[in-house]
């Protein structure tokens, strides 16, 4: 069976400079995979690199087709999303207006699926970040895409914000089936709720299941001797150097 995502000998430069050098990496289906590493490791730029967004070198296959073939079945959720709050545009109306294709999910069942139903008369502008982002999620869901790129989608958003955020992802994955590729920094998030991770610092540093690919070693690899794996209750967490609760990424 042909992976869901293949990955071979990538690499990205930006007026010379290696953000990326030789990556290589396969995804299977229906599946929650983790993108992390240490700011300026390459994490945003291998999403843009597989949407098609910056120029590369190497070879990056969707659903065994090239991505630009395949992107009606792509979902995206962005880090950050700029607009006047002021405007006077309400939930629904801002996914009518930026979602104008007929065969799509209905905006009340896309709400719906990430908790966001009761919402649809409220006005953008006085949403709070972790509402926001997921209406921006309901957004990616409308046309029912088989993959969803997240963006450090919880980035900004208060610890347990993030948590109902991870739980919405895992739901979407084992009821729908939609294969999950997600940055993010909230390492411990990224050991309860993920399958698999890729572990970046320009080149691949590591790359399997979550619970065996995420040791202390490669936590050091990626963010200095301070990283390590820290006690909570009975089970051994991984810990970044200054995670913490509220904590806040750019």
């Amino acid at each position: 069976m042909d992976p869901l995502l293949e990955v071979k000998g990538l690499s990205v430069r930006f007026a010379g400079i290696p953000a990326l050098e030789n990556v290589s990496f396969t995804i299977e289906k229906e599946a929650i995979i983790a993108v992390i590493g240490p700011n300026g490791s390459g994490k945003t730029t291998l999403l843009k690199a597989i949407l098609g967004l910056v120029p590369y070198e190497g070879e990056i296959r969707l659903f065994a087709r090239p991505v630009r073939q395949v992107l009606p079945q792509v979902g995206y959720v962005p880090q950050r999303f700029a607009f006047d709050p002021s405007f006077p545009l309400t939930v629904e109306e801002f996914i009518n207006l930026t979602c104008r294709t007929p065969e799509k999910l209905p905006v009340h069942g896309a709400l719906d699926e990430v908790g966001m139903g009761e919402f649809k008369g409220k006005l953008i502008g006085e949403l709070s970040g972790g509402q926001l982002q997921r209406v921006l999620l309901a957004h990616a869901l409308l046309h029912r895409p088989r993959i969803l790129f997240l963006d450090e989608a919880t980035s900004g958003i208060d610890i347990e914000g993030q948590g109902d955020f991870y739980s919405t992802i895992q739901r979407l994955n084992r009821e729908h089936g939609v294969t999950v590729l997600m940055v993010s920094h909230e390492i411990s998030m990224v050991y309860k709720f993920t399958d698999r991770i890729i572990c970046l610092n320009r080149d691949l540093v590591s790359h399997g299941e979550t619970r065996s690919a995420l040791t202390a070693e490669v936590l050091r690899k990626l963010y200095g001797e301070n990283a390590d794996f820290k006690a909570h209750g009975h089970e051994a967490v991984p810990q970044r150097p200054g995670a913490g609760h509220g904590e806040r990424h750019g």
